[in-house]
């Protein structure tokens, strides 16, 4: 099959998804794509760039059976723009996340705009996929209220339809790509003996609440906890306080700081840490902590957003290892001083890497082809029921 995939907001986890969907797909994935920068502007006017490229796409006879949009996609505007070479072809639109329940900056107030673009875009495809079932129960929770905020002509009877023809599907993980930067990591953990690695492999923003993780790192070397640090991930125009005034303090204890250049080298990181936290206060999948759990770091990840989902029931109340899933900030403390005073044991390396080992993209993209598959079978159906009909 010929699937058109729409990304305005190359970048970060959205261009790895997109790069590694075109990789392993057994359908012909044509992307078409913009910078990451501007997010507002991108869901505004992208959708003009999209189509002028989209049709130099086509340009040499090639046509899609499927378009496969991401949530920044205006697709209303996008499908008025291309209806004369378009119109027919069904669309499903992904959400790695969405404007509607996106957590603010404290005294941000939200401009519901862009959550009326996403649903706007949501009623306009013919499939609708969240990331997660969190993030799909959070969306439709939230539509109610967004929708009888406006005077009149609410369409909240438009919801129950919306949620028929949505579904949940998982990112897939460059499981692979990791395990080849083990070999050269364990190598490195022999010449680095100590006590052990924290991680913190998330985005350098309000929404990950870095202010708590270094509040409990804090408690602990107040209380006389050995550890070392290796703080990776993306910072953007704002980067949290919490992090220069954390490498200030452990300066000496910090194995790394900073953005990874590369894929490999973040592998790498991972396969060094022992122990990996969140402290998000926002989380669709999760796709960090998975991969640090694959690469053997134990983890220890709020128990709501996405990570109950996440992670198989058996491992909720442990009896023979360290909780995965904490209930607050003072319990993420109590169990790090278990697991950093040894009476608490890490879960193994190959119970951890049975965790993700289904979204490992050689079996994952299965279920994203049988996705196309299938929208473009019912477009096709629909269609000829109609001229059946007729």
């Amino acid at each position: 099959m010929r699937v058109l995939a729409l990304e305005p907001w190359h970048g970060g986890s959205h261009r790895r998804f997109l790069d590694d969907l075109v990789r392993h797909s057994a359908h012909d994935v044509r992307p078409v794509t913009m910078a990451a920068r501007y997010w507002k502007w991108r869901m505004q006017g992208g959708a003009v760039t999209l189509a002028e490229k989209a049709r130099e796409a086509c340009a040499d006879g090639w046509t899609p059976e499927v378009i496969f949009a991401s949530d920044m996609v205006n697709v209303p505007a996008f499908l008025a723009l291309t209806r004369d070479v378009f119109a027919d072809v069904p669309v499903v639109l992904y959400f790695h996340e969405n404007q509607l329940t996106y957590p603010l900056r404290e005294g941000e107030d939200r401009d519901y705009t862009y959550a009326y673009l996403n649903i706007l875009s949501a009623l306009a495809a013919d499939r609708v996929v969240f990331n997660s079932e969190f993030h799909r129960s959070e969306f439709f929770s939230a539509l109610p209220d967004l929708l009888r905020r406006f005077p009149d002509y609410t369409h909240v009877g438009t919801l129950p339809a919306l949620r028929e023809k949505s579904s949940v599907l998982h990112l897939g993980l460059d499981l692979a790509g990791l395990d080849a930067a083990r070999p050269l990591a364990e190598k490195r953990r022999v010449l680095e003996p100590g006590p052990p690695i924290l991680l913190w492999n998330h985005r350098w923003e309000y929404d990950k609440d870095p202010e708590a993780f270094f509040r409990v790192v804090n408690r602990l070397d107040d209380s006389g906890h050995r550890f070392r640090l290796i703080l990776a991930g993306q910072s953007f125009e704002e980067t949290p306080p919490a992090f220069e005034k954390g490498f200030r303090r452990y300066a000496e204890r910090v194995m790394h700081y900073g953005y990874a250049e590369s894929f490999e080298a973040y592998a790498s990181l991972l396969h060094r840490a022992d122990i990996v936290v969140s402290t998000s206060k926002h989380e669709f999948f999760g796709i960090a902590m998975m991969e640090a759990i694959h690469c053997g770091c134990h983890p220890l990840l709020p128990n709501r957003l996405t990570y109950p989902e996440l992670i198989p029931a058996q491992l909720h109340s442990p009896l023979l290892h360290a909780p995965v899933l904490y209930e607050d900030e003072n319990d993420l403390f109590e169990t790090l001083k278990r697991l950093l005073s040894g009476s608490d044991r890490r879960l193994p390396a190959e119970v951890l890497r049975e965790i993700p080992a289904h979204l490992a993209w050689r079996e994952h993209i299965a279920h994203y082809d049988a996705l196309f598959s299938e929208a473009a079978g019912a477009r096709g159906r629909s269609s000829g029921a109609a001229t059946d009909e007729g």
